[in-house]
């Protein structure tokens, strides 16, 4: 048996080695594009993403309210997620960080990194092992990279984005990001997934999360589309629209109302919107969100 349990074990170690000795023992690279950004007026930081790779939003982006955002790629060191944050947590800037964790890693020839820190300064490094095209732009309240790409413009394409897309909120100019990013060229080997992390202290569900955005596709011919669709489904669940854009309800409002609830067999709105999960978005009869409205117009 002790013979038997040896020539078992010896067999696996040449297994072993040989996928090794092919690569094939290697972590996949995560050739990918991102941006780590923050919106300081609006006390937000977040991280968008996109790479042909199954499920980047699992690896790539780590953020923390009041603290900073952090995206880990090429040969990816997850690792550099929390450990980032707690140095952020500190009081390191984004450049010490990107050092301090950077030094501290015998791969980091084949890492890609982004970090925006609580001031919002920005730093990047791209490994000079990581496979071209490689490298990253930061500036005030940004960071991009990326690997495997067509060209730089793809991470020029990040940069500028985010420059004009000032003064909307930061998940959508993540997004439009991701957008002008793939149309200037993107990964070279194409698309597979993405993943939108914003976080706002407080900001999240029911106001009991920090988390204000985590979507995530994990598997697309393309994903960006999906992530965007995803986003605005997101939005009508746990968005809030101000209280003057509701729409007074007259009696042929009222009426419109009533016959589209009896067509889809429901008595009142809270009963139908509290299946359709938009009861947040109800309150009485006398007003009604316009999100709730044209849910209801589309479902009838």
């Amino acid at each position: 048996m002790g013979n038997a349990c040896l020539s078992r074990r010896n067999r696996r170690r040449r297994a072993t080695a040989r996928r090794l000795s092919h690569g094939f023992g290697s972590p996949p690279v995560v050739a990918t594009y991102s941006i780590c950004a923050c919106d300081l007026d609006a006390g937000q930081w977040g991280v968008a993403t996109q790479s042909k790779f199954l499920g980047v939003g699992s690896i790539v982006p780590w953020a923390a309210p009041q603290v900073g955002a952090i995206a880990t790629q090429a040969y990816a060191n997850p690792r550099y997620g929390p450990g980032g944050l707690e140095l952020l947590r500190s009081g390191l800037s984004a450049d010490d960080v990107v050092e301090r964790l950077t030094a501290a890693d015998d791969g980091r020839a084949s890492r890609q990194l982004g970090v925006v820190d609580a001031a919002g300064r920005g730093a990047t490094y791209t490994g000079p092992a990581c496979h071209d095209w490689a490298g990253g732009r930061a500036g005030d309240g940004f960071a991009v990279q990326g690997n495997i790409l067509v060209s730089g413009a793809t991470v020029d394409a990040l940069a500028e984005t985010f420059g004009t897309t000032a003064g909307a909120p930061l998940a959508e100019r993540l997004l439009d990001c991701l957008g002008a990013a793939q149309a200037a060229g993107g990964d070279r080997r194409g698309q597979q997934s993405a993943a939108l992390l914003v976080v706002e202290r407080d900001g999240g569900y029911a106001g009991l999360s920090d988390v204000l955005v985590d979507l995530r596709v994990d598997e697309h011919r393309a994903p960006i589309e999906e992530l965007r669709r995803i986003y605005r489904l997101h939005q009508m669940y746990f968005g809030v629209t101000p209280r003057e854009q509701w729409l007074e309800v007259d009696d042929a409002l009222r009426a419109e109302v009533q016959e589209r609830l009896a067509s889809l067999g429901h008595t009142s709105l809270e009963e139908w919107a509290g299946i359709e999960n938009l009861e947040d978005r109800v309150e009485g009869t006398t007003r009604i969100d316009p999100v709730v409205l044209a849910a209801l117009r589309e479902a009838s």
